[in-house]
C-alpha cells in the first residue's frame, strides 16, 4: 500500500474520519494537505479542541508529510487559492478526499421538515453538498492531469442502505444520500481521464465527538455499551483511513468507479484491519441485528 510520491488533499481533516484518513495516507507515505477551519489560534462554531495542525503533525509522525491549511470550503476563493498552492508546491494531486461536513450540531432527530429549524437545515445542505461541489470544481482539474487519480466522497451509509432507510431527518437524509450520488455522477466525467470516483462510508465511527457523547475514551470505549449496546460494532477512524489508502494504492481501482463502498466491505477485499486487528462489518450488522431489534452481539460481524 505504498503511496510514496503521491499527493493527497483531505478536505475536512480536522477530526473524525478525515483525521483517520489523513493519518493512514501519511502512513502509506503520501504528502497530505489537511484542511479545515479550526487552527490553534481560531476555532469554528464547533468550539472543539482538535486542530488541522495536530492532524498534519500526526500525518508526519506516521511517515508522510502533513501540511495544514486553514480553508472554509464554502468560500470559492479560499478553495481556489488552496489548489493553486498545491500546484505550485507539488505540481500534482493524486487523491482528493471530500470529508467536509460540520452539521452534527445542526440537525434535529425525528423531526419532520415543518418542525426542523429551517435555517439550520439549509446550512446542513450547504455544508454537505455545496462544499463538496466547490472543492471538486477547483481540485479535479489538477487531479486529472495525470491518470490514476482517486476522488473519495465520504458519507454516512451505503447507497443500498440509505435507499431503504430513512435517516431520521429530511435534511440529514438528503445530505448523506447526495454524497453517494455525487460520486456516481463524478465517475461518469472522470472515467474519460483515467480517474476513479467512489463514495465511502465508515461504520459506527468512534470519533472524538462520539466518544465524548458516550463519556468514554478510546481506551475504554466498550464501556459505552452500558448506554448503547450496539456500540459493540463501532470502529476507529483509522479503519476508513486504511480503506482509502488501500483504494489509492490499488492499480486496478477503476473497477470501483461510481460505486458506493464501506470500510467493512473493503476490508474483506484488501485484508486490512482496524487498530485492534478486527474487521467490523457495521452495515451488515445494522441490517441483520440492530434494525430488526435483535440483542446486541457482534459475534461474526467483526
Amino acid at each position: 500500500m505504498s503511496l510514496t510520491g503521491k499527493v493527497a488533499l483531505v478536505a475536512g481533516g480536522t477530526r473524525g474520519a478525515g483525521r483517520g484518513i489523513a493519518v493512514e495516507l501519511g502512513a502509506a507515505g503520501a504528502t497530505v494537505y489537511v484542511t479545515g477551519r479550526t487552527t490553534r489560534t481560531e476555532q469554528s462554531e464547533y468550539q472543539r479542541p482538535e486542530t488541522i495542525e495536530e492532524t498534519a503533525e500526526r500525518v508526519t509522525a506516521a511517515g508522510g508529510v502533513g501540511i495544514a491549511v486553514q480553508v472554509d470550503h464554502l468560500q470559492p476563493d479560499q478553495v481556489r487559492a488552496l489548489v493553486d498552492r498545491i500546484r505550485q508546491e507539488r505540481g500534482r494531486l493524486d487523491i482528493l478526499v471530500n470529508d467536509i461536513w460540520g452539521g452534527e450540531r445542526l440537525f434535529e432527530w425525528n423531526k419532520p421538515v415543518w418542525d426542523h429549524n429551517l435555517e439550520n437545515g439549509l446550512r446542513i445542505l450547504r455544508l454537505a453538498i455545496d462544499t463538496h461541489l466547490i472543492t471538486a470544481h477547483y481540485a479535479l482539474p489538477l487531479m486529472i492531469e495525470r491518470p490514476g487519480g482517486l476522488l473519495v466522497e465520504v458519507t454516512d451509509g451505503t447507497a443500498e442502505y440509505n435507499a431503504e432507510h430513512y435517516r431520521l431527518s429530511p435534511f440529514y437524509d438528503l445530505a448523506k444520500v447526495s454524497a453517494n450520488r455525487m460520486a456516481w455522477a463524478h465517475a461518469k466525467d472522470l472515467a474519460a481521464h483515467g480517474a476513479t470516483a467512489v463514495s465511502l462510508t465508515p461504520g459506527w465511527l468512534r470519533s472524538e465527538m462520539m466518544l465524548e457523547a458516550f463519556g468514554v475514551a478510546e481506551a475504554n470505549w466498550r464501556d459505552a455499551a452500558e448506554k448503547q449496546p450496539h456500540f459493540v460494532i463501532s470502529e476507529t477512524p483509522h479503519f476508513i483511513g486504511r480503506a482509502v489508502a488501500a483504494l489509492a494504492a490499488d492499480p486496478d481501482k477503476a473497477r470501483w468507479n461510481g460505486k458506493s463502498l464501506s470500510s467493512g466491505g473493503l476490508a474483506k477485499v484488501y485484508g486490512f484491519t482496524d487498530l485492534d486487528g478486527s474487521r467490523p462489518d457495521c452495515w451488515r450488522y445494522m441490517d441483520e441485528v440492530m434494525d430488526p431489534g435483535k440483542p446486541a452481539d457482534a459475534t461474526g460481524y467483526r
